[in-house]
């Protein structure tokens, strides 16, 4: 990827990457999103106390996510740990706040622990190729289900946006998915199916809280909050990375993400990290066919997300009246690309072709076992299939060898 740095950047190639910006944002926070808005209510924190988790999360990520693509040069979306949030919604309900707060920065500590160590990256880099894209492909799956899933619910909407996205695919790929985002909106717009009448734009004003430790919350909270966003998170973002071609150490992420978390814990932020789903809208060919160019993505998504920090959740709110369906329809058109190539990257070996489909249908499946998610037991499914099916464990020198060859794609 280091052409990418002696590649001059034209003005007309910053469009598509900046739209796959808007479009990883606009799925994170109308998407997910909900899940900090309801931790905050479970947890009883004010208005200001949520003003602030949304400030320094939002902050947070556009910062760690805009230096790790600038600096690399290639499209490295950061985002906050949705498995986390979830988690946060129960143990919020037994935990006090400010020990939330203690917990949230030994869990970053920790991570940044785990980058200086470099114990990450070689874990990663035994995963072979084709279970990686498995992997991907599984974990996406959903996403594109549930882009023609909203046609009972919504199908004038989502039967539009599919029709629409078929027809720009024949005749004009590349403004596929600008199109759709588009005319989606002119369409709920003109239908007054969103209402923005109620919002006003307010700064956010960050408020620190002082951190409290216990062996409670370190055991109840922290740990949790690292495994979950280990497997559920890095994991597959860095696999992500990897199957779209591009070679960064696991190390720096880990580190930069871990210090911004550490950094953001006492305003409320509980964790980000390398984004999984959200970064291949920009990893992959619907941001740029140049993937020299896909680092704008990133930048951009980056600035996305610092503007809507600063006005807390006010902005956010504008994303999350958005209808559901399209937000999911959006987001599972964008990603059919990605699931495609990952598919055929997964089945392309015949050595293992059979421990990769494994690991789609596992992944797939969303297994949920002892609080941790389907991304690693499809992970751990699919490389225990490719251990027993070929008579030996995954190989360090094969896996980095084909992520070479991949890498030039």
């Amino acid at each position: 990827m280091s052409s990418s740095l002696s590649s001059p950047l034209r003005w007309r190639d910053l469009f598509h990457p900046v739209i796959a910006g808007l479009i990883s944002v606009l799925v994170n926070y109308g998407g997910t999103f909900i899940l900090v808005f309801q931790a905050a209510r479970v947890a009883g924190l004010s208005p200001e106390l949520t003003a602030s988790w949304v400030w320094s999360v939002s902050i947070g990520v556009g910062v760690t996510g805009l230096y790790l693509s600038w600096a690399n040069r290639q499209p490295i979306i950061t985002a906050w740990s949705t498995p986390a949030a979830a988690f946060l919604v129960v143990a919020l309900s037994t935990t006090p706040y400010a020990e939330a707060v203690g917990a949230y920065m030994l869990s970053a500590a920790a991570f940044v622990l785990l980058g200086l160590s470099g114990c990450f990256e070689k874990l990663i880099r035994l995963i072979p190729p084709g279970i990686a894209a498995a992997l991907l492909a599984g974990i996406l799956l959903p996403f594109g289900v549930g882009a023609f899933a909203g046609m009972s619910l919504d199908p004038v909407l989502v039967g539009l946006l599919i029709a629409v996205y078929i027809l720009l695919k024949r005749f004009t790929a590349r403004y596929a998915v600008v199109g759709i985002l588009v005319l989606g909106l002119a369409f709920l717009l003109t239908q007054a199916r969103v209402d923005l009448s109620g919002l006003s734009l307010q700064l956010a004003a960050p408020v620190f809280t002082p951190p409290e430790f216990s062996l409670n919350a370190l055991l109840s909270v922290a740990l949790p909050l690292f495994l979950i966003t280990l497997t559920g998170q890095y994991m597959p973002g860095m696999l992500v990375l990897r199957n779209d071609g591009f070679k960064i150490s696991a190390n720096p992420i880990l580190t930069v993400t871990g210090l911004g978390s550490l950094l953001m814990a006492p305003f409320g932020s509980h964790a980000f990290n390398v984004a999984a789903i959200t970064a291949a809208i920009c990893t992959g060919k619907e941001a740029s066919q140049d993937p020299s160019r896909r680092w704008v993505a990133g930048v951009a998504a980056g600035v996305f997300y610092i503007l809507i920090g600063v006005f807390g959740v006010t902005l956010a709110a504008v994303f999350m009246a958005f209808p559901a369906t399209f937000i999911t329809t959006l987001a599972g058109l964008a990603l059919l690309g990605t699931i495609g190539a990952s598919l055929a990257s997964a089945m392309a070996d015949a050595k293992s072709r059979e421990a990769s489909l494994i690991t789609f249908l596992a992944c797939a499946a969303n297994i949920t076992l002892l609080g941790i998610g389907g991304a690693f037991w499809g992970l751990l499914i699919g490389l225990a299939a490719y251990a027993l099916l070929n008579g030996h464990l995954p190989r360090r020198k094969a896996a980095a060898d084909v992520s070479i060859k991949g890498s030039t794609r």
